[in-house]
């Protein structure tokens, strides 16, 4: 059951998206929503120079970190009053840091909740946002990262769930987090794709859910050279899935970098909710 929600925020336009989110998550008796504000100093170690006459950098720096902390307290202030008129069991927390400290902080604070909600960080522009702070929650918080597509506006309750199911570890962690919202599903359906051994895999999967009272509909489609993602997308647009849970970098991440992967094109492509973990 989810009791602890942390939204990750950072003064722009999607915070107001993924507040939105966090709420509706965390709309349930005795819940607590947590906004974790990163405000990115400059980096003093990047921007020294070797070759001497380096008081005027640092000059300069301390004087971006001095401005970047005051807007920070300006962008805090109206965060706080944003998560005050949402709910009363609502708070924030801000992090100061450079960008090489900045998501292991939060990966370490993202264990003290149980769903960690931020934005998808690819597809909004032409270089990814917050990858760092992504994946650093992903591998080192040990909880489920929600990823919401960028302008995504969540219409109301999960009522439907796609699990996307292949047997590996990644994707038992994965169900494992979202149990909680297959349980309050009105429908949940299995995807297996290209299964070796459907038959066995779907009823296993299917007697492990409904001992948690859950009924699940079993769907094995053929990829027919299509990539993991775009089957996965397919048959939540067929279902109408409002989240989708699947196993997060079943490969390494430098593989799925190098030749691809359904991990990475989820976090490109997904135009709605994907619950990963790993």
């Amino acid at each position: 059951m989810i009791k602890d929600v942390m939204v990750h925020l950072d003064g722009s336009p999607e915070d107001d998206n993924r507040l939105e989110y966090g709420r509706a998550l965390a709309s349930g008796e005795g819940t607590h929503l947590i906004g974790i504000f990163t405000n990115l100093l400059p980096d003093l170690s990047i921007t020294m120079p070797f070759d001497g006459g380096g008081a005027a950098i640092v000059q300069i720096v301390t004087e971006l970190e001095q401005q970047t902390r005051k807007d920070g307290d300006v962008t805090a202030g109206r965060l706080t009053d944003r998560l005050s008129g949402l709910q009363e069991n609502a708070e924030l927390r801000r992090f100061d840091e450079i960008f090489g400290t900045m998501s292991i902080k939060v990966a370490e604070q993202a264990r003290y909740a149980d769903l960690f909600v931020a934005t998808r960080p690819y597809g909004a522009g032409d270089t990814p946002v917050w990858l760092d702070l992504v994946e650093s929650v992903l591998f080192g918080s040990g909880r489920g990262l929600l990823i919401v597509p960028p302008g995504y506006r969540q219409p109301g309750p999960v009522k439907t769930v796609l699990v996307a199911w292949n047997g590996s570890r990644e994707a038992a962690r994965a169900l494992g987090e979202g149990l909680g919202f297959v349980q309050d599903a009105a429908r949940t359906v299995v995807l297996m794709i290209d299964p070796k051994a459907a038959p066995l895999m779907g009823q296993d999967i299917e007697r492990h859910l409904a001992r948690h009272g859950v009924t699940a509909e079993v769907s094995a489609v053929e990829s027919r050279g299509r990539r993991v993602a775009d089957v996965v997308l397919d048959e939540a647009r067929r279902v109408s899935a409002d989240l989708v849970i699947m196993g997060g970098y079943g490969h390494t991440r430098l593989r799925e970098q190098v030749f691809g992967g359904a991990t990475l094109d989820m976090l490109t492509i997904s135009d709605r909710p994907v619950l990963l973990a790993h």
